[in-house]
């Protein structure tokens, strides 16, 4: 019997030709496969945040934009080792949420959203897509954070 496949919208690191995109094509993590490029339909408060230069998308619906990003289909391996990098349920959350493609279609998506945050991560810079830039480097230092880093940018 064919399992079915979980569709993950992916905005920050995953993304293809970001630092954690290796996690979606590591065979031994399990499957995935791109679908499109989408958009939430919701609007969020995207930020960069802690010392590790995280992206992180807050639970504010209603808040900042849409985000920009992308759907993969993936096995129950590969969603369990997503959960391993976000560290599902302690530091984000996840939740299905309605993502319209490229080709203006609608489709439900598991989405990793962070809960608990202080309020003022809604006063840094509302993005609509995530880039690892130089200026903003990513930190692959992240693996030794706590949901304390939240609370601080140093």
């Amino acid at each position: 019997m064919a399992q079915v496949l979980k569709r993950v919208f992916v905005y920050g690191t995953l993304k293809r030709g970001e630092p954690n995109h290796i996690w979606l094509t590591t065979k031994e993590n399990g499957v995935s496969q791109f679908v499109a490029k989408g958009k939430t339909v919701a609007k969020f408060p995207l930020v960069i945040g802690t010392r590790y230069n995280i992206p992180f998308l807050l639970n504010k619906q209603g808040i900042g934009h849409q985000i920009d990003g992308e759907i993969y289909e993936v096995d129950d391996a590969m969603f369990a080792r997503l959960d391993v990098l976000e560290d599902y349920p302690k530091y984000y959350d996840r939740e299905p949420q309605a993502i319209v493609t490229e080709h203006n279609e609608t489709l439900d998506c598991w989405l990793y959203l962070i809960r608990k945050f202080p309020e003022s991560m809604l006063e840094k810079p509302l993005l609509t897509s995530y880039h690892n830039t130089p200026e903003q480097a990513y930190s692959e230092n992240y693996a030794d954070s706590t949901a304390d880093d939240l609370f601080n940018d140093d």
